[in-house]
């Protein structure tokens, strides 16, 4: 079977090379990867058993080794094995080189450590875990991605699950290599389709190629549906098409493929059908029309044709095809018919103008096209394509050439990013531009392994594995699908021959989704810079997330599959904005985009004045001849007046602003102008600075006395907060005391910069060590009902002090009324810092 997939193109000569190595006893490497392959499947006895058997041999590196080891332990984890897990993980500890231990391992190893009851132990492993992430964060160069979508490769967390189905296209002979064309499927088969393809002629000659092409590929029906552990469906799901038929592997030698490649074969075997791209295109339809003869007259040859790709638009084809045109063939100078990339255009119905690309040669091959968008993002201006030419890094390498004034340009090798000493084939470039091929040059789960190369135009960005069970023990390669990865086709010969098999992803395509969370003044409508923001996981285990906003209000987090998260953002001046984030059950892939709002404390003015007729004019010589404003800065506590307190009033209507300081008596006066709003402020040290309004006299009305009394917070002053009361030995907020509190609020928001300190108490009764965590709960929840108003909770101290502070005598021993003890039940505020 190897041979039909490697004859597409060129000569394997190491195909001899595995079978001298098959032997009665599998080699200890051979097992480690068969047992990685069982764990990606999840298929964990398997895994164990062979992870041992590696292990018990004696060919494996010390980094194979250690990596068994680990990947040992993770299996017992996984099927709730902890006590096996943990000798598994200690065994590991000893084997690991410190420089290279897994900060995921010991992070597993601490879990299990836990689970074990091993509390002290785990605490020094996930304290191991910290440390190694800070070290491995550090080492990671931001600007280079390792994985194909820009992240670090710790960004991924767990395998991407696909859903497998096994087409009723597929015959005992060979199907592959398919490809997008229109709303249908073009594909590489050895003979005419089954019964599900409408072709014509008689088609198909031995060991030779066809492109075989179903109009609507949404119609395509499965025979077997595979989930995403690689297992075989049964019941109702697996229901979904008439059984396989039988079928034998074909072996080389024994069926009709019987040449080493029949790319190279130096005879050809003549046949009349050709290419069935026919149905659902626009060709000629008059009756007897045959457009499966149309294409065997413009495009088939006696030799392979295929694999092929299209232009965007469809009227364009490029196609792989022996070293064959206008009925001559011609060799190397080894007598041997390469392979070759020729195009056609589809006019009226017809391919025409078939020609062979500039870059073709008699003495190598090219094959495997693929056209892709160009860096601007016009489509078909990059063409990929395989080739074994002179100056490559192994048998086959991937090259790019760009279609430039009307011409390809010189090909350029994609380099040691994708190109490996291996065979690089079958590319597909999606609409991203970003490419997927197959190589059987890298460590995979099987012989060729389909990787995805995330790319700039022609820059290689980063390379990464697909994950099982689209790549299988087997050979895999002709994967396409759509940008996001929802779907695709891919080639397969894990059932024997090469098959084509359909896949749909069910899982998110990344370990984290990427979130964009912009901040902005809700007021003003305008974006926050500075604002730290925490990303917290209600998932166990997960590390919270704290990052800053740009100048433009942007964090850009990475946030965990199947999680629900509570952002947090805070800034000095604004109150703290909470936001609910999940992300579960979410398979699309698409960046997320949220906004928080954010909002400045609000001011609380309070409205100072209140008309009087019987206040005495201060200077009872001077008539009133304008209204005046007139009164006392008095202290919050005992309302004693404050000397030395400077006292402004600005006028609304045109700024001015007048001053004053207060005496002995606390006193101030303004005369005051009708029809203007003022605000009155009224400021010392130690205390805080008070704002408040002066409500507008009416216009032309008579000149009035007013009164206006302030009063003033100070530094240290203890305040108590009347009906701040608890039921006996609870820490609930009744209602009568939310009441209260909220008058807390409104002080707390007319000082922006106070800091208060909480003082909850409680009566005599019961122990004083319960009493002291009494009143603590009693504090703090105090201090939560404040922060769920908006405060900050770092203007917040709370602090219990159980029965050592009461108000009256009622202390241990003394008979007290209830009403004398709810007395001691009580909270108070002090103020510890204002401006």
């Amino acid at each position: 079977m190897r041979w039909l997939l490697y004859s597409c193109i060129w000569v394997l000569l190491f195909l001899g090379s595995y079978s001298a190595m098959a032997g009665p006893q599998q080699r200890p490497d051979s097992l480690l990867l068969k047992a990685d392959r069982m764990l990606s499947y999840r298929a964990y006895g398997r895994a164990i058993d062979l992870y041992h058997q590696a292990l018990n041999g004696k060919a494996l590196t010390p980094a194979q080794r250690a990596s068994a080891q680990a990947s040992l332990a993770q299996a017992y984890r996984s099927v709730g094995d902890n006590v096996k897990a943990e000798a598994a993980f200690r065994e590991w500890v000893s084997m690991a080189p410190s420089s290279n231990e897994s900060a995921n391992t010991v992070l597993a190893y601490a879990q299990t450590l836990a689970g074990n009851g091993k509390f002290a132990e785990a605490d020094v492993e996930f304290n191991r875990y910290q440390t190694l992430k800070e070290q491995q964060r550090s080492r990671l160069p931001a600007s280079i991605p390792t994985a194909a979508d820009g992240r670090p490769a710790s960004a991924r967390r767990e395998a991407v699950r696909y859903q497998i189905d096994d087409l009723s296209l597929n015959t005992p002979n060979e199907e592959f290599s398919p490809m997008f064309y229109q709303n249908g499927l073009v594909y590489v088969s050895g003979s005419k389709g089954g019964s599900t393809i409408e072709t014509s002629g008689s088609g198909g000659g031995a060991g030779y190629l066809d492109l075989i092409y179903i109009p609507n590929r949404t119609q395509l029906t499965s025979k077997q549906r595979y989930d995403a552990d690689g297992e075989r469906m049964t019941g109702k799901a697996a229901a979904i098409g008439s059984g396989a038929p039988s079928r034998t592997p074909n072996k080389v030698g024994k069926d009709f493929y019987t040449q080493a490649t029949a790319n190279d074969n130096k005879t050809a075997v003549g046949f009349d059908a050709g290419i069935r791209v026919a149905e659902g295109l626009g060709y000629d339809n008059r009756p007897g029309a045959d457009p499966g003869k149309r294409f065997a007259q413009s495009l088939n040859t006696r030799y392979h044709e295929g694999p092929a790709t299209f232009s965007a638009d469809g009227t364009q084809i490029i196609f792989t095809r022996n070293n064959y045109n206008n009925g001559k063939a011609k060799t190397s100078a080894e007598n041997v018919n390469k392979l070759k990339l020729y195009t056609a255009r589809q006019v009226d119905g017809a391919w025409v103008d078939v020609v062979e690309l500039p870059f073709n040669s008699d003495e190598y091959s090219v094959g495997h096209p693929a056209l892709s968008k160009g860096p601007d993002g016009t489509p078909d201006q990059l063409l990929f394509f395989a080739s074994d030419m002179p100056g490559g890094l192994g048998g086959t390498d991937l090259y790019v050439t760009r279609w430039l004034n009307g011409r390809w340009s010189e090909p350029q090798n994609l380099g040691p990013t994708i190109n490996t000493k291996g065979n690089e084939l079958f590319p597909f470039a999606d609409e991203q531009g970003n490419l997927y091929y197959s190589t059987d040059g890298r460590k995979g789960v099987g012989g060729l392994d389909v990787f995805y190369a995330a790319m700039a135009g022609t820059t290689v960005r980063a390379v990464e594995t697909i994950d099982a069970p689209i790549n299988s023990a087997g050979d895999d390669f002709g994967m396409i699908t759509d940008g996001a990865r929802r779907s695709g086709f891919l080639s397969s010969n894990r059932n024997g021959s090469d098959d084509i098999f359909r896949f749909t992803r069910e899982s998110s395509l990344y370990g984290c989704r990427d979130l964009t969370l912009r901040v902005i003044d809700r007021e003003a409508n305008l974006p926050l810079d500075s604002v730290t923001v925490v990303a917290k996981s209600r998932r166990p285990g997960q590390t919270d997330q704290l990052l800053k906003a740009d100048a433009n209000g942007i964090v850009r987090f990475c946030l965990d599959g199947d999680s629900n998260y509570l952002f947090t953002a805070k800034r000095d001046g604004y109150i703290n904005s909470t936001l609910g984030f999940s992300t579960k059950a979410m398979t699309d892939d698409q960046p997320s985009q949220l906004e928080m709002t954010m909002l400045k404390p609000t001011m609380v003015m309070d409205t100072v004045y209140t008309e009087t007729r019987t206040l005495a004019p201060l200077d009872p010589k001077k008539p009133l001849t304008r209204s005046r404003l007139r009164g006392s800065v008095l202290g919050e506590r005992d309302s004693s007046p404050i000397e030395g307190v400077t006292v402004k009033l600005k006028n609304e209507c045109n700024g001015e602003t007048l001053s004053t300081v207060t005496g002995a008596d606390g006193g101030y006066e303004f005369d005051l102008v009708e029809g203007c709003d003022y605000t009155l402020i009224a400021s010392k040290p130690t205390y805080g600075t008070n704002f408040s309004r002066v409500r507008k006299l009416a216009k032309k009305s008579k000149p009035k006395l007013v009164a206006a009394d302030v009063k003033l917070l100070r530094v240290g002053e203890v305040i108590p907060m009347d009906n701040i009361y608890y039921d006996l030995g609870n820490a609930n907020i009744r209602t009568d005391a939310a009441r209260e509190i909220d008058r807390l609020v409104s002080t707390m928001q007319k000082y922006p910069s106070l800091v208060i300190e909480i003082r909850s108490h409680t009566d005599s009764r019961g122990g004083a060590a319960r009493n002291k965590e009494l009143s603590t709960l009693r504090a703090r929840a105090v201090a939560d009902y404040l922060t769920s108003k908006g405060i900050r909770r770092n203007r917040i101290m709370a602090t219990g002090y159980g029965e050592s502070m009461p108000v009256n005598n009622c202390t241990d021993g003394v008979i007290c009324t209830e009403a004398e003890h709810q007395r001691n039940r009580r909270t108070e505020f002090k103020i510890l810092a204002i401006k």
